[in-house]
């Protein structure tokens, strides 16, 4: 027992690599982007924090779901990107053991969560659609606060359950992640043991907060589907597939690659993508979610680009009672 204590406290700091094999040539170029990247997610995503808590007329199911996935990817980027981008500008790449550890953990509770809020929008969804007329009395504020608040907690257990295994490994060699962040597999690839075990316990753990949400996802839109066809209006069809359709992209682009990516590597003799492709298709389904978010729902919902029109008439009529009162302002 005191030879794995040893072992397991040997390594004090891990290094981030993040795309191996990439010239140093181009890592400013890679710390501007991801940099850009992180700004516009704070920045669009913030907007959305925003406007729900001054704009009253938000205050419904979908913008509670809405919310809460801004609030989560925020906290995903600002756990992921600071340190790769200090890696890529500064050439700071160590992170501690057990910050390491930490970040394994957010990571994988963020995403969790994320999986979570996107099965309660598809509830959502479903009750609108498929239940109309019932669906005041089914979802309303009290009941979407409800979910929303189990979802932030109960997304830390999966984390949780292969965090402790990882922690039981030993660490007394290799200490370059192999990845833009410390996550699950890149950290249980540099053990001093055999890590064949906790590798297949943290996939099972994660197919089950993957498929149980994506199986009910399913479920819902192909019962919205059918709802939506027998809709005799054409316009009411047209409006039903578009409000499902922003989501289903959205929930396509957070699952399908996940699901490439987790059996890739945790499958035997299944090797579709190098190391420098999976990271690269990690970061996709990770950043472009978070990212476009906030602009597609600006875009596409009606209350939303209301208030923008509202709101920028009223910077553009301010601005100009300024102009005015500047020139009849004596000097």
């Amino acid at each position: 027992m005191s030879q794995v204590n040893e072992t397991t406290t040997s390594v004090t700091e891990f290094f981030i690599v993040g795309f191996p094999g990439l010239q140093p040539k181009y890592y400013n170029l890679i710390g501007a982007l991801l940099f850009i990247i992180y700004i516009a997610v704070i920045t669009g995503n913030s907007l959305i924090v925003v406007l729900f808590v001054t704009e009253r007329s938000l205050h419904k199911p979908m913008y509670i779901i809405m919310l809460s996935l801004s609030l989560s990817d925020i906290g995903f980027c600002t756990v992921a990107l600071p340190k790769v981008i200090s890696r890529y500008w500064f050439n700071d790449g160590y992170i501690g053991f057990y910050i390491c550890l930490f970040q394994r953990q957010l990571i994988h509770y963020f995403g969790t969560l994320n999986s979570l809020i996107m099965m309660n929008m598809a509830l959502d969804r479903f009750l609108a659609i498929c239940y109309p007329l019932r669906y005041p009395v089914l979802m309303n504020n009290r009941t979407m606060r409800l979910l929303i608040g189990f979802s932030w907690v109960t997304a830390v257990i999966a984390p949780t359950i292969s965090l402790i295994q990882t922690v039981k490994l030993p660490f007394c060699g290799p200490n370059r992640i192999a990845h833009c962040f410390c996550d699950g597999s890149s950290i249980n690839q540099l053990a001093c043991a055999d890590a064949t075990i906790t590798n297949l316990n943290a996939y099972a753990v994660a197919m089950f907060v993957l498929l149980v949400p994506f199986s009910f996802i399913i479920f819902s839109y192909l019962s919205i589907l059918v709802s939506v066809l027998r809709i005799a209006n054409a316009q009411g069809r047209i409006k039903a597939f578009s409000t499902c359709a922003t989501q289903l992209t959205i929930i396509t682009i957070y699952y399908v690659p996940r699901f490439v990516v987790y059996s890739t590597t945790n499958i035997p003799n299944v090797q579709l993508l190098n190391s420098s492709q999976k990271i690269s298709l990690v970061m996709f389904y990770s950043l472009l979610p978070p990212l476009v978010n906030p602009f597609i729902y600006c875009i596409r919902i009606k209350e939303i680009r209301q208030f923008f029109i509202k709101w920028s008439v009223y910077i553009i009529r301010n601005s100009q009672k300024s102009k005015v009162n500047k020139l009849t302002t004596p000097k």
